[in-house]
């Protein structure tokens, strides 16, 4: 409804309806939604799930990857095999726990995961490589890259991997 036509009838009973609807067509917005996520606290008790079980996934990939680098495997094997540990482990306990309200078929849940997994590995990777190439210890430099990763591997798992499955009515 234009402005001016919704100034014209200010004093009638339908004005307030038709701000209402005039209102919740901007709650739609792109902002109003981040800002609406960002109040609820059901987001703010997953991010913090999901960050115990990054933490756990932080401890077993760097214990993984100590080891293999310690065996002498390349850095950028080492890093790969440790992420694949990993993110079994994380993929367990963001399905049962994490986003248990959110679960899909295995598979196709699994696939998704595994898909933002790999762009993660991939960002994860280039990071370590940077930070080794200037001169970063390796495990160090490990730990750093995961660090920086996690946003990214939140928000496509959160938007993409577990997102809600809309049932037909």
């Amino acid at each position: 409804m234009p402005d001016t036509a919704l100034r014209a009838e200010s004093g009638t009973k339908h004005t307030s309806r038709r701000r209402m609807a005039t209102l919740r067509g901007v709650e739609v917005t792109g902002r109003s939604r981040a800002h609406a996520a960002l109040r609820a606290r059901h987001n703010w008790v997953q991010l913090a799930k999901f960050c115990v079980v990054g933490a756990v996934g932080y401890g077993i990939n760097l214990a993984v990857y100590a080891s293999l680098i310690h065996a002498g495997l390349h850095y950028l094997l080492a890093a790969t095999c440790s992420f694949l540990v990993a993110v079994t482990s994380n993929y367990t306990w963001n399905r049962l726990w994490t986003f248990h309200d959110r679960r899909a078929g295995v598979a196709a849940q699994g696939l998704r995961f595994l898909v933002v997994a790999v762009a993660s590995l991939g960002a994860n990777l280039l990071i370590l490589h940077v930070l080794i190439t200037v001169g970063a210890g390796k495990l160090l430099a490990q730990a750093i890259a995961i660090v920086l990763v996690t946003p990214l591997n939140f928000i496509g798992n959160r938007l993409w991997s577990f997102r809600h499955v809309r049932h037909p009515r």
